[in-house]
């Protein structure tokens, strides 16, 4: 009677060591990052609009041409309607080279020299095909006429798993502030 008993006490004693780990992922860069001049252009990047089928914290993993895998094990550290105009704002601050870009609710009152509006409307997940990012995007300017563009990017995974996608969708969001970038350059 003790002997089953022990075995089933390490059985479970096992099982409980099994115990999956969540791995969670950002869209900003390294903390090493290059910091921008104190001076240039002033930049606030308002909300933006993410699909509601990806908008979750478990990463949304295409695995078929009609199927898609929600990951509970692999998430976003933050929403995307909170990390997409976060690592944009980062993004252009770096492109423009200032300081002076702001992203997220508290920065809408904030006066700005342009205000920048996305509305994504593809942002993709595969292990075999990597990031898909469409958005439609405005840039509206304090003076001068108002600047509308539409970035479609599609980055390859460095690696075939959930780091490596994340960091595709990077890469596609690096080319959506360098058109958006662009447009604030551009003369009207």
């Amino acid at each position: 009677m003790t002997r089953p008993f022990l075995i089933a006490a390490a059985l479970l004693l096992a099982a409980c060591g099994a115990t999956p780990r969540e791995s969670y992922y950002t869209l900003s860069a390294n903390p090493g990052s290059m910091l921008p001049s104190a001076s240039g252009v002033s930049v606030v990047v308002g909300s933006v609009a993410v699909p509601d089928a990806v908008d979750r914290s478990p990463m949304v993993v295409r695995t078929g041409p009609n199927e898609v895998a929600i990951d509970d094990l692999h998430r976003w550290v933050e929403p995307l309607k909170t990390g997409i105009p976060r690592a944009l704002a980062e993004l252009l601050a770096r492109e423009l080279d200032t300081a002076h870009v702001l992203a997220g609710r508290s920065a809408s009152g904030t006066k700005a020299d342009y205000r920048v509006a996305v509305d994504v409307q593809r942002f993709e997940s595969s292990f075999s095909e990597g990031a898909t990012l469409d958005a439609a995007w405005t840039v509206t300017p304090a003076q001068g006429p108002v600047r509308t563009g539409r970035t479609f990017a599609r980055q390859p995974a460095p690696s075939g798993d959930h780091a490596g996608i994340a960091a595709a969708h990077r890469k596609a969001l690096e080319k959506l502030a360098a058109d958006i970038a662009a447009a604030i350059r551009a003369k009207p």
